[in-house]
C-alpha cells in the first residue's frame, strides 16, 4: 500500500471510533480495529469489533445505517472527500481473540 493510501486508511479508522463513540447508544462497544482504501482511493472498508458479541448484527445494521453521516462526519475533519465506505466485522480479530485465550487456557 503506497504512502497516501495508508494515510487515508488511518484517518478514516480515526474518525470512524471517534464517529461510533459520539453515536452509538452505548448498549455495546464498537471498536475500529482498522481500514483498507482501495488503489484508487474511491472505495474504502472500515473493520470493526463488537462487545458484547451478542449485539454485534445490531452494531453492524447502525453502522451501515448510518455510513452516510460518516462519510460526512469524516469529510468534515478533514478528508477531502472520504470514499465509498463499507463497514464489517473483523473476523480476522475475532481469530486472533480466540487463539489468544486458548493459548491461556481459558
Amino acid at each position: 500500500m503506497n504512502h497516501r493510501r495508508i494515510q487515508i486508511a488511518e484517518a478514516l479508522a480515526h474518525y470512524a471510533a471517534e464517529f461510533f463513540v459520539r453515536e452509538s447508544n452505548g448498549t455495546s462497544l464498537i471498536t475500529v480495529t482498522r481500514a483498507d482504501v482501495s488503489p484508487d482511493l474511491k472505495n474504502s472498508t472500515i473493520y470493526i469489533s463488537v462487545m458484547p458479541e451478542s449485539a454485534e448484527q445490531d452494531a453492524l445494521a447502525f453502522a451501515k445505517r448510518n455510513r452516510t453521516e460518516l462519510k460526512a462526519f469524516i469529510h468534515k475533519a478533514g478528508i477531502g472527500r472520504p470514499p465509498f465506505i463499507e463497514v464489517v466485522i473483523d473476523y480476522g480479530e475475532k481469530n486472533r481473540q480466540a487463539v489468544d485465550e486458548g493459548l491461556r487456557g481459558k
